[in-house]
């Protein structure tokens, strides 16, 4: 008996040590690690109970949910700032959010700008802000009361039409399309945002009756025979628009869409899926596969909320199907951490997620994830948080590059050098490093990379990087995570706002 008890945690030992070598050499330099911070009905932020709270209140929470992602590993958070017409921010054209004060119009007492706090303190953490905006959704209720008296469904009614139980910008108005872009452009002027973000709310989702247009086709729809690509083409029209503006004001700046997992089924068209689902394309108006092929977003980031070798949307299928048709720009694959405590076929699985997760690795053409939502992962359902904090992202990531938008790394830091110091009432030892900050006004940043005597210097390794710092005035450094009795190597670089990486300083030295 003692020998089986044995020889059995021998073979688990081998199984970890298996699993930990194979996940050390999956785990990426460079990774988007993203999360969707949703504020609409108040799903993750501000809770309910905060809304209309002293401002002091609301920012405490960001600070605790931003706080968690970061120790979870999380270095994007998409924030939603314009949830129905509405704004979470000050320097603009629209109304504050009722999501965020309790009133729509209504200003937060004490005054602060949310969008502002938090560019600020995910940069802190070293995390992207992607300002994440509905385009077209007016308001989330027909209840009247909801919605301010000035507010632009009611000055401008003839821009909006009524579908279900909300109100819609009609993106078949010239007009409409300006004042959106408008409105973006707001916060790509004001904001130092990282991104702009699109979910997949672009016409309706579709119900019983039709959509309510065929009188704006007639006036706008020239050109068009079928209504349905008339459609299409003014999402086309505005998603183009969109691109050009943003990249014109600010380069660094990142434009990317959340579609619907499916764009079409291989039945519907030749170049679709092997999928039988919703089809974005036909429901939604929206070609996003266009989209990426014209190089108009930067980013496709498909919400594949389905399990492995579900019938109608194998994850695994539309995954592969994103990748070869991602077209040189960068996928980040959706997943839908909501769904890890359903009891329904592959959900009762706890490790789908995880195994989402591996197989997307797997694949050069994916470059990260992006998690639905906040609460869901810093509650831990079925305990994917675990997973990622300590297997997947117990290393740091650098986001990945966007060499269409630049490519052109700056300067590297010099004169690197470790200064010991001494802990007061403590015995162990802090190595202080010191440099000088390059004379390139394109450093954003830096990353400090760490090696123990003897260990390659691997800057492709993410296990060496101590920090990654979006803050170009830093020019020092304590690493307080030494061993007493170990030798080191320490060796900084720089980055820019694109996460091009510099070439490394020169290599200092520390004893203990």
């Amino acid at each position: 008996m003692i020998r089986k008890f044995i020889l059995l945690f021998i073979l688990t030992l081998l199984v970890s040590v298996s699993l930990y070598a194979q996940t050390e050499k999956n785990t990426p330099k460079r990774e988007f690690r993203g999360v969707w911070v949703a504020t609409v009905q108040n799903i993750d932020w501000p809770s309910k109970t905060a809304v209309g709270l002293n401002a002091e209140a609301q920012k405490q929470e960001l600070l605790q949910l931003f706080d968690e992602h970061q120790k979870t590993g999380i270095n994007a958070v998409m924030l939603q700032v314009r949830p129905s017409t509405d704004a979470f921010y000050a320097k603009g054209r629209e109304q504050w959010s009722r999501f965020l004060t309790g009133k729509q119009g209504l200003a937060p007492e004490p005054l602060y700008d949310p969008l502002e706090f938090a560019i600020e303190e995910a940069h802190k953490r070293g995390m992207e802000l992607h300002a994440w905006i509905n385009p077209y959704r007016a308001t989330t209720s027909l209840v009247d009361s909801l919605t301010s008296p000035t507010h632009i469904t009611r000055t401008t009614p003839e821009w909006f039409f009524a579908y279900g139980d909300k109100k819609y910008f009609n993106p078949g108005v010239p007009e409409v399309r300006m004042y959106i872009v408008d409105v973006i452009m707001d916060i790509v002027r004001n904001y130092d945002v990282d991104g702009i973000h699109f979910d997949d709310y672009f016409y309706p989702y579709p119900g019983k009756d039709p959509l309510p247009d065929s009188t704006t086709f007639q006036l706008h729809g020239q050109g068009f025979s079928n209504i349905e690509d008339w459609r299409r083409n003014n999402v086309d029209v505005l998603i183009k628009s969109l691109s050009e503006n943003i990249h014109a004001e600010k380069k660094h700046v990142k434009f990317g869409v959340s579609p619907f997992g499916i764009w079409r089924n291989k039945t519907q068209d030749p170049l679709g899926s092997e999928s039988n689902g919703f089809s974005g394309y036909s429901a939604l108006y929206a070609d996003a596969r266009k989209w990426v092929q014209e190089g108009w977003v930067d980013y496709i980031n498909p919400q594949l909320y389905f399990p492995f070798y579900y019938a109608a949307a194998p994850y695994e299928k539309l995954l592969d199907w994103w990748a070869a048709n991602s077209f040189g720009k960068h996928l980040y694959i959706g997943q839908g951490v909501y769904r890890a405590m359903e009891d329904r076929e592959g959900w009762r699985d706890k490790q789908q997620l995880p195994n989402q997760v591996r197989y997307l690795r797997n694949n050069p053409l994916v470059q990260g994830s992006v998690y639905f939502s906040s609460r869901s992962l810093t509650n831990n359902l079925g305990g994917f948080r675990d997973s990622l904090q300590h297997d997947f992202y117990r290393y740091p990531a650098l986001q990945p590059q966007m060499d269409w938008l630049d490519n052109t790394p700056p300067a590297s830091p010099t004169k690197l050098k470790e200064k010991r110091k001494l802990l007061v009432f403590k015995s162990n030892k802090i190595a202080k490093l010191e440099w000088e900050r390059p004379q390139d006004e394109e450093v954003y940043g830096y990353v400090i990379y760490r090696f123990e005597e003897g260990e390659k210097v691997d800057m492709q390794n993410p296990r060496n990087i101590l920090k990654i710092s979006f803050d170009k005035t830093l020019s020092y450094f304590e690493d307080k995570s030494i061993v007493k009795g170990k030798k080191y190597k320490y060796m900084v670089t720089t980055i820019d706002r694109l996460k091009n990486e510099s070439s490394p300083s020169n290599i200092t030295k520390a004893n203990f």
